[in-house]
């Protein structure tokens, strides 16, 4: 049979990124580092230079970036930069007072307190090391197949057509180690045997390797990260060309990278903050629900109505969201309102305002060529150019809309002009705006300050978000955004969320997959679309998605049609506003964990490895989390409404039943329909509220505490505006006792039948 192409289309766009050349025949082009001569030393580190396979002169620098923390360049020079850092800066390494370098005649030891660098010179060989002297990591020299040729790139560069094409770096992997992290990335969680490519696409979906948010970021089940700062399209192959090694390619002017110590997940995260930034606690009233108007066209009669609608069925609901249509069809996204069905943009607002609503607004950085902003934007230089100097006009669409101008971020003036446009908006009344795409910046496109297309593609997205967010602090007091691209660092735009997913079972699966990844990279506050976006969901399907959604960080309800809750029959309704009233009346426990994820690093929702990460199990059970630290979540994605469920170790109370269930191994769980499974652990305290139709901006009301299989000792905290309230459990025979110190009103005790 002759050959065809295949069946299955590769898709190809224009914002995909450049392709590595593929290395010709031998080893020619490879230049591994072999041996290095220490140039200098001092308090934090050391610079040697090294001399490669290849006869080359590079140099190495060794040092401490902060407790448990080491990093290592390798460049041409001392001062090579990546190239991002032209346009923005993603790490910013400390240093600790406290470290030691000692020098021998043919090694150096660098201490970093919690992480220790071993390195021999002669030949090259780095080893990483806790405290004790225990290996964490250690560089793979490089393995040769029977024939002779190199199956791992080593630490060194390589180089085609006389130029450099890649910084490399192989670290050496155990048979049994798990990785995870990478940014939202929807396959599974351990991403052992795959090879993620840093690199935002406009995914088209939750369901495949492309990702709107990217990561070089990664855990190990042996206790450390490994974080690369590089705007570029850094590849990293996990154990996928050889079993026994991660090998991490560079793109840029150098490789620069840094290994945190753990021992837990929690750990080496709290350390990554140190590095980027801290995550940004949306205000409180953004953990209400998130209703949209949906991907169709709308009315301001229609928010209205729908305001109304929500309030009288008692849908509890905090911020309507307005998609594309509040703006001119083929004029996205000029920010401006489409007066013909919004006549009165500053009346619906207060009118929405007063029923409780806060309103977010649908956006993105591309304006249409048909808007009538877009020749003044394209005179005045504030759209990214092609190679002739010309406005890039780009099909950021797919053929589904105009073609746009991308602006361009890294031009102070272009981005003053945009925020000027946003300005107005958030005067009027809106509270946020939902930073939608910013992944299509062309590879071939030339940016303001000179960057190409490639070098500020993974980036462009912290710029824009730190646009919209810099504007919406300065009229609202808070920085949140909506966002659905993001980059090294992005935790600061809190909050995001799963992007376009089609609406079907194994979706929901990956969407929950790509959750969990992106909370192991350093993003706490993470959401998506309950009942997915493309499509209609079933009637089961949507139910199962909201009560998935209800138990969160966040949770919005949009699609391509409508997921208000009456357009689905009657039983589906209840089922969805009974989750709802759930994630109310969790509150006061949601809202702690925020503030606990904002203040540590570690994810609200959560994969089972970063509270059991000596358990080899909580690597791979990536279809369930635990919400903060004491709900264990399994959302069902089984239409049968049965599925096996990991417990951790411990015994843990089902939420909805009562009974006790020991952990260390799965149970085969059934619920109907308006039941998700939801577990307790054993002697865990839950404060709860009263749910109402909002959450708002004001402190909780009396606060109930769940005790289940409470006894003396069992504590938690509470998390308000106005403080924390530690609450304390004692037993005096057989009486329960609560003592609360804080703020918040503790008013009654509630002990759940276990």
């Amino acid at each position: 049979m002759p050959y065809r192409p295949p069946l299955v289309a590769h898709e190809y766009f224009v914002a995909d990124p450049p392709e590595l050349p593929v290395r010709a025949r031998g080893e020619d082009g490879l230049s591994v580092l072999t041996r290095a001569e220490l140039v200098a030393s001092d308090g934090q580190g050391v610079t040697f230079k090294g001399t490669t396979a290849a006869e080359e002169t590079l140099v190495v620098q060794v040092a401490a970036a902060g407790e448990g923390v080491i990093r290592v360049r390798l460049g041409q020079d001392a001062d090579a930069r990546t190239r991002s850092a032209r346009a923005t800066t993603m790490v910013h390494p400390g240093e600790y007072p406290e470290a030691g370098v000692v020098v021998g005649e043919e090694s150096v030891v660098i201490d970093a307190g919690s992480l220790r660098a071993e390195i021999t010179l002669s030949p090259w060989h780095l080893r990483f090391t806790d405290a004790s002297g225990a290996l964490l990591v250690e560089q793979d020299s490089g393995h040769v197949d029977i024939s002779g040729r190199l199956r791992t790139l080593p630490f060194g560069r390589s180089s085609a057509d006389g130029g450099t094409v890649a910084y490399h770096e192989s670290l050496a992997a155990a048979p049994d180690e798990s990785f995870a992290g990478f940014g939202e990335s929807f396959t599974p969680l351990d991403k052992r045997g795959q090879r993620p490519v840093m690199w935002n696409y406009d995914a088209f979906g939750a369901e495949s390797q492309r990702a709107y948010k990217n990561t070089p970021f990664y855990l190990s089940s042996r206790g450390y990260g490994v974080l690369v700062d590089s705007g570029m399209p850094v590849e990293f192959d996990v154990c996928q060309s050889t079993h026994s090694c991660v090998q991490i390619l560079v793109p840029d002017d150098l490789i620069d990278y840094y290994v945190m110590a753990g021992p837990t997940p929690a750990d080496v995260l709290r350390r990554f903050d140190l590095l980027t930034c801290a995550p940004l606690l949306p205000p409180k009233w953004a953990f209400g629900t998130w209703i949209s108007s949906g991907f169709f066209v709308d009315t301001q009669e229609r928010v209205l109505a729908r305001a109304r609608k929500i309030r009288e069925r008692g849908i509890p609901c905090d911020v309507l969201h307005l998609d594309c249509y509040w703006q001119v069809k083929s004029h996205w996204s000029d920010m401006r309102w489409d007066r013909d069905n919004f006549p009165d943009p500053d009346g619906m607002l207060a009118e929405l305002a007063e029923m409780g609503f806060k309103v977010s607004l649908w956006m993105n950085p591309y304006i249409s060529h048909k808007s009538p902003d877009f020749p003044e934007a394209a005179q005045k230089g504030y759209f990214l150019k092609n190679g002739d100097g010309e406005t890039y006009v780009a099909d950021s669409w797919h053929g589904s809309h105009p073609a746009c101008g991308i602006v361009d971020f890294t031009n102070p003036d272009a981005t003053e002009w945009f925020q000027a446009k946003l300005r107005p908006l958030l005067q009027q009344g809106v509270a946020v705006f939902k930073t939608d795409f910013a992944e299509g910046v062309p590879q071939d496109s030339i940016a303001f300050n000179g960057m190409t297309g490639t070098e500020l593609h993974n980036v462009y997205t912290l710029l824009f978000n730190d646009a919209v967010s810099a504007v919406t602090h300065e009229v609202n007091g808070h920085g949140l955004v909506w966002a659905r691209s993001s980059f090294l660092g992005g935790q600061r735009h809190s909050a995001q969320w799963g992007g376009d997913t089609y609406t079907s079972y194994a979706a929901m699966g990956s969407t929950l997959r790509g959750g969990l990844s992106h909370g192991l990279s350093g993003v706490p506050f993470w959401s998506h679309d309950a009942g997915g976006f493309t499509g209609t969901p079933t009637d089961d399907l949507y139910i199962r998605w909201a009560q998935f959604g209800a138990l969160s960080p966040l949770v919005r309800f949009h699609g391509t049609t409508s997921r208000e809750p009456w357009e689905f029959p009657e039983h589906a309704e209840k089922a969805v506003v009974e989750a709802l009233e759930l994630r109310y009346r969790l509150m006061p426990y949601l809202y702690t964990a925020a503030v606990t994820a904002a203040r540590t690093g570690a994810p609200m929702m959560r994969a089972l490895c970063v509270d059991h990460p000596d358990d080899p199990v909580a690597w791979q059970a990536d279809l369930e989390y635990l919400l903060g630290p004491d709900l264990l979540v399994a959302p069902m994605t089984a239409p049968e409404g049965t599925r096996q469920v990991y417990l951790p170790a411990g015994s843990w109370i089902d939420y909805w039943s009562g009974e006790t269930l020991e952990g260390g191994r799965y149970v085969k769980v059934t619920r109907p329909l308006d039941r998700v499974p939801l577990f307790v652990r054993h002697g865990a305290l839950i404060p709860t509220a009263e749910p109402g139709p909002a959450v708002g901006d004001g402190l909780f009301g009396e606060i109930t505490v769940l005790g289940f299989g409470a006894d003396g000792g069992s504590r938690t905290t509470i998390e308000d505006l106005d403080g924390t309230t530690t609450v304390t459990a004692t037993r005096e025979g057989d009486v329960l006792r609560l003592t609360a110190a804080g703020p918040a009103r503790v008013g009654t005790t509630e002990i759940p039948a276990v």
